[in-house]
C-alpha cells in the first residue's frame, strides 16, 4: 500500500520567497533519499502563511528508511539548517494518507 505524507507548514508570511528556495532544494534531495516527491504548494491567494508538500512511499517502512537516509544526507541536513537559520517555518505537521480513489 502506498502511503503519502502530507506536510503542512506554517510560515513566516514575510519569508515566502525564502521558503520557495527551501522547497526547490528538496527537488533533488527527496528522490535521492527514496521519496517520491509529488510537489510543494505555496499560498497564491487567501491565507498567506500556509504551505504544503506531498511525498509518497511504498510503505511506512520505506518512509522510515527515507527519514534515516535524509538525516544522513549532507544536502538534506544543510537544507534543514537553512530553514532553521532563516526562521521561516513556525510549525510543521505531518499526516499519513492512503489513496482511496483513482
Amino acid at each position: 500500500m502506498t502511503v503519502t505524507v502530507f506536510i503542512r507548514y506554517q510560515l513566516d508570511p514575510f519569508k515566502r520567497a525564502v521558503f520557495e528556495e527551501y522547497a526547490r532544494r528538496w527537488l533533488t534531495i527527496i528522490p535521492k533519499c527514496g521519496g517520491d516527491l509529488v510537489g510543494y504548494w505555496m499560498p497564491h491567494e487567501g491565507t498567506n502563511n500556509i504551505a504544503s508538500a506531498l511525498i509518497s512511499f511504498a510503505s511506512l517502512a520505506a518512509y522510515e528508511t527515507y527519514r534515516a537516509r535524509l538525516r544522513a544526507d549532507k544536502e538534506g541536513m544543510d537544507n534543514f539548517n537553512f530553514a532553521e537559520e532563516n526562521k521561516l517555518i513556525f510549525a510543521e505537521e505531518r499526516t499519513f494518507l492512503r489513496k482511496v480513489t483513482l
